[in-house]
């Protein structure tokens, strides 16, 4: 008795569980019906009810409706989206060196560091989907990336693309690579040519190269200062011999001048005198005598001193008596 009451009173419990089990299982499937697709987000809806076994337009971000257990959803970012190659572990997809080895049309080994900004074609998903799954960016964006990069590469010499073709070498691989990634439903965005770096060997000779080119710079440069210095003293020495002359010219003029004066004024006293012939004695008065004021001049004399004789008088020798 006691134990058929025990078994009543568990059946009631185990009705209320398999009650419980009904509704949560419900619950479960109306949840899993409606999904939320993130922002910046596509998703390709794997259905065993369409053909091929997929929907064929994705999902865009916002609210959906899917089939409970007959469909689930594959989501792919279609935010821009940065693949790096680089020398350093620590900025790469790829931990250690990852950097891009490559020949130049010369021979030399250089190193490539590089980024490739993209993003996915939400209008060509479920191609993407088909071709690559969630496998583009090491089996599609890696190798297209190598292989545009050392195919450029090859066509210049190694100072070429450091310095005077490094622009154009870098369109050359843009071009490449937008090309290969169109064709395979992503979309270029950028190309990051981030840095080239040498062998060791190869950075030695450059760097020795350089040395080189500065001391032959600053070699220049000191007979460019020398010669600079030389014509400096040229041009001074050519400033003071075209002064020396100009000098002596000046005072070859001058002298000129001043003969010519002294001709005009000599021509003028001769005039004056033949015209007024007592103007010499006038003049022999003045010089003799500055203070004299006042002159007694003789009856019947012309001169109240004789005249100097400026002409010498001849001396006769003397002979002597025997």
């Amino acid at each position: 008795m006691s134990n058929q009451n025990f078994a009543n009173r568990g059946r009631p419990n185990t009705r209320f569980l398999v009650i419980i089990a009904v509704v949560i299982a419900i619950g479960a499937l109306l949840a899993s019906t409606f999904v939320f697709i993130p922002p910046q987000t596509s998703a390709v809806v794997i259905s065993i009810f369409s053909p091929g076994g997929y929907r064929q337009e994705p999902l865009q971000s916002g609210l959906h409706i899917i089939i409970p257990l007959a469909e689930h959803l594959e989501t792919y970012s279609i935010a821009r989206q940065t693949y790096t190659m680089s020398a350093s572990a620590a900025e790469g997809q790829v931990q250690g060196d990852d950097s891009i080895r490559a020949r130049t049309k010369d021979g030399q080994e250089v190193f490539i560091d590089v980024s490739v900004i993209y993003s996915i074609d939400p209008t060509k998903l479920i191609e993407l989907h088909i071709n690559w799954q969630n496998r583009y960016e090491n089996d599609l964006i890696r190798p297209a990336v190598r292989n545009a990069i050392r195919d450029a590469v090859s066509q210049y010499g190694v100072e070429e693309i450091v310095s005077t073709k490094r622009a154009e070498m870098e369109e050359m691989i843009t071009a490449t690579l937008f090309d290969t990634l169109s064709k395979n439903d992503l979309v270029l965005d950028s190309f990051l040519l981030r840095d080239i770096h040498f062998s060791p060997e190869y950075a030695t000779a450059v760097e020795q190269k350089q040395i080189a080119e500065q001391q032959a710079q600053q070699a220049k440069f000191v007979v460019e200062s020398k010669k600079q210095e030389a014509e400096q003293a040229r041009q001074v020495a050519q400033g003071q011999a075209d002064a020396a002359v100009i000098a002596a010219q000046g005072a070859a003029q001058a002298r000129i001048i001043e003969a010519e004066a002294e001709a005009k004024a000599l021509e003028l006293i001769a005039s004056v005198l033949a015209k007024n012939p007592l103007m010499l004695q006038y003049q022999y008065i003045l010089k003799l005598a500055p203070g004299v004021q006042t002159i007694f001049l003789p009856t019947g004399n012309q001169f109240i001193l004789p005249l100097p004789n400026i002409t010498p008088t001849p001396t006769t020798p003397v002979i002597p008596a025997e």
